[in-house]
């Protein structure tokens, strides 16, 4: 039985306006998975629905055989930061915990351990205004493990930031998954970054998942790896998938 099944689940925000169409995808526990596509293609509601944030009008969403739902143990982390100016580095970490539950000192030792593991220690006391863009995606994605979620849903959240801090920022990611042992939906339309996070991709259009590749490529998460033949290999045939050229 797969983690996280979905089964012809279709969407639509109008009667007339189908954004999710007869969707199937399974979701392996403790792998890397990635949505990708052009803007508008649907990945995004589809995450959404994965979630339990939507309810599809047809088809089903399980999670361990079960319907799925909103739970601490699952974590989902935005395009945007979305973090509360008014409030420090470490008490938008803590916010999952403050809006259920008094915050003990175990919580708040939890989430300094976070910030350790994500380098922003030294900033905890800080407000969001004073951050980098790198450093309030590094607390969102902190905020979002506080419930030790097992399974990450992330839509784009490094897509606003410049080359060199999204890769250390994809660096940290999997470093944090393989530490917490998650399993990751991840949406982006970045092909390269798609290739080095997913252990599976697969590519939308117009509501539907087109076609669906497996990363085997050797010492993937190595910095040479992005310049290697199969890393660029990869790339090429799912651009090609992307653009019409793979049916």
């Amino acid at each position: 039985m797969a983690y996280l099944s979905l089964q012809d689940v279709r969407y639509s925000y109008a009667k007339n306006n189908l954004i999710v169409d007869s969707v199937s995808f399974d979701v392996e526990k403790g792998k890397f998975h990635s949505l990708l596509g052009k803007s508008g293609c649907g990945k995004t509601t589809l995450l959404k629905l994965a979630a339990g944030l939507l309810t599809p009008n047809e088809g089903s969403i399980l999670l361990q055989g079960e319907r799925i739902k909103p739970s601490e143990k699952i974590g989902f982390v935005f395009q945007s930061p979305t973090l509360l100016e008014w409030k420090t580095v470490i008490d938008n970490v803590l916010l999952p915990v403050s809006l259920k539950h008094k915050v003990t000192k175990e919580h708040v030792k939890k989430a300094e351990s976070l910030l350790d593991l994500m380098g922003l220690s030294h900033l905890k006391k800080e407000y969001p205004a004073r951050l980098s863009g790198g450093q309030q995606s590094r607390v969102s994605i902190a905020r979002a493990l506080m419930g030790s979620p097992t399974l990450l849903y992330m839509d784009e959240p490094f897509s606003a930031l410049d080359a060199i801090t999204r890769e250390e920022l994809q660096d940290d990611l999997l470093r944090l998954c393989e530490l917490h042992q998650m399993t990751v939906l991840f949406v982006t339309h970045d092909i390269s970054e798609a290739v080095y996070l997913s252990d599976r991709i697969a590519v939308m259009d117009k509501g539907r998942i087109i076609h669906e590749f497996f990363v085997n490529i050797q010492d993937r998460h190595t910095p040479d790896s992005r310049y290697s033949g199969q890393f660029s290999q990869l790339c090429l045939e799912i651009r090609t998938a992307i653009s019409g050229g793979l049916r």
